[in-house]
């Protein structure tokens, strides 16, 4: 099986590298996404977790999986709405984290913004509105679906839109279908309608979609 990528710096993902997992330091990154999520709740921001601590936190049963393979947290990645910039950069500043006012200016127009918290050392990016890498997933209106994290048909879809698909968004991907069943809603559920609807949107989506469910179909006999 020929499964390889190399990730453009910064893309969500790169909260995860390898190495020798601490659950000590993963639970730091845990309870720190969910003091970010419910402080911008608190606040009438919806911030929602994306990446692998999305994953892991909605995959109890078969998170273990990130660790067989030596995941290891280093950022923290979060969806957010753009209309609410100000107000974002005001929750964080309110948390004790600095604004990466260079880089932020840079990425203005991509819709990101980056975070550093000088006393945990944890760093933190925001995506506005959608994921807009090989392919869009839009989430304006859906970040009240689900909390901590974005809703599962996004999550599936963030790793379905990857067009050269690696050995660790695999493993999210069946870790995530092992663990949720699919049906037309979202209660718990990976909404079918949802996932659905954005592949018919984009032809390219649906393609690259389809192509990476058969590549972890083939992976399957090598876990």
């Amino acid at each position: 099986m020929n499964v390889e990528y190399s990730r453009p710096a910064g893309e969500v993902g790169d909260e995860v590298g390898v190495g020798t997992p601490d659950p000590d330091l993963a639970k730091v990154f845990e309870d720190e996404a969910v003091r970010v999520v419910e402080a911008g709740d608190a606040q009438g921001v919806p911030l929602r977790v994306i990446g692998a601590l999305a994953f892991h936190h909605h995959c109890p049963e078969f998170g273990f999986m990130q660790a067989k393979f030596n995941r290891v947290y280093t950022d923290i990645d979060f969806a957010g709405y753009g209309k609410q910039d100000r107000a974002i950069r005001a929750l964080f500043a309110s948390l004790g984290y600095e604004e990466d006012a260079e880089v932020n200016a840079f990425h203005a127009e991509g819709g990101r913004l980056i975070f550093n918290n000088p006393a945990n050392r944890i760093h933190a990016d925001v995506f506005m509105d959608r994921l807009d890498f090989c392919h869009t997933i839009p989430w304006k209106g859906r970040l009240e679906v689900d909390s901590p994290t974005i809703p599962l048909a996004e999550l599936l879809l963030e790793k379905m839109q990857i067009v050269q698909i690696n050995e660790k968004d695999i493993i999210d991907t069946i870790m995530l279908l092992r663990e949720h069943e699919i049906a037309a809603d979202d209660e718990d559920h990976i909404n079918s309608a949802r996932v659905a609807k954005l592949c018919a949107d984009e032809w390219g989506l649906w393609r690259t979609t389809t192509m990476n469910l058969d590549k972890v179909r083939e992976y399957l006999p090598h876990l």
